[in-house]
């Protein structure tokens, strides 16, 4: 048996293609078990769960066909959703070692927002999400 690679922490500010949450089966298992909170104009969604790659977090990004039925419009905020969390994921903390944690982001939202708008609802809930983390590590504990 080989040893699990070393999970790498979100150090750097790009957003590659590992951390992207793609895998079907974890997406079903996240909207099955997962917990969510509001953080307007977002939903999160996350679980800590076993995740393909060996990042800490993956994350996924939406935006509502019904509310936004241009393609372009909803592309441009799923673009603005991806560059908020890109600079801002630094604000997760290194979860621990074996944790890995699988993140969806869901635009609620009714007008086509501005960055400064995205960036601090991400930040709000990227705070959050730190803290609810904390909580879950100090019942484990």
């Amino acid at each position: 048996m080989e040893a699990k690679e070393k999970i790498e922490s979100p150090g750097s500010f790009s957003l590659k293609k590992a951390e992207r949450l793609c895998s079907k089966k974890v997406i079903d298992k996240l909207f099955a078990e997962g917990e969510s909170f509001l953080a307007f104009p977002l939903k999160v969604v996350f679980k800590t769960t076993e995740l393909p790659q060996s990042v800490l977090v993956q994350a996924g990004f939406t935006v509502s066909k019904k509310i936004f039925k241009r393609a372009v419009k909803r592309n441009r905020i799923k673009r603005l959703m991806r560059e908020a969390y890109r600079l801002n994921k630094q604000m997760l903390p290194g979860l621990a070692e074996e944790q890995q944690m699988a993140v969806f982001f869901i635009f609620i939202g009714k007008e086509l927002p501005s960055f400064a708008q995205v960036e601090k609802a991400m930040k709000k809930a990227l705070y959050k999400l730190a803290n609810s983390s904390t909580e879950e590590e100090n019942k484990k504990a």
